[in-house]
This record gives structure tokens, C-alpha cells and sequence, in this order.
């Protein structure tokens, strides 16, 4: 199986986690996803009123520079800790 079909299986997997991951984890998931599936961060940063999307957009930019391969790694090893 090949990265790119072990990231869309981690991606499934995501889904079924026996409980729900803690905030800043879910910021990493979250992350990591995007920047494996759309890059370094496009786009405006949120406005200060939206804070939610303020900190997803953070974390997102600061994996500014990770190449796809290395993010889709990342979010496979993540999942796979996650799973227990």
C-alpha cells in the first residue's frame, strides 16, 4: 500500500477513534490533514472575532514548509498513536 492510500486510510480511521481527541490534538489532526491535502496555508487569517477558525488557520501555517509526504506521515503515525 502505498502513502497516499495509508493517509486516505487514516483519514477513515480518523472517524472511529475510541474517544475523542483533546483540543490541541485535534488542532494537529486537523492540520496536518490540510497541509497533506492543500499545502501551506492559503488565504486570509481569520478575523480575531472568529477564534476557532483563528487557531485551526494557526496551526495550519505553522507547518508552512512540510512537504506532503512528510504531513501525510505525520497524520498516519498520529492516527495510528491515537488508535492505542
Amino acid at each position: 500500500m502505498d502513502l497516499q492510500q495509508r493517509f486516505e486510510q487514516a483519514v477513515g480511521e480518523s472517524k472511529n477513534l475510541p474517544e475523542r481527541p483533546d483540543p490541541m490534538t485535534l488542532l494537529k489532526i486537523y492540520s496536518l490533514y490540510k497541509q497533506a491535502s492543500a499545502g501551506d496555508a492559503q488565504g486570509d487569517r481569520p478575523g480575531f472575532t472568529d477564534m476557532v477558525g483563528r487557531a485551526k488557520w494557526d496551526a495550519w501555517d505553522a507547518l508552512k514548509g512540510t512537504s506532503r509526504d512528510d504531513a501525510m506521515q505525520r497524520y498516519i503515525d498520529l492516527i495510528e498513536e491515537l488508535k492505542g
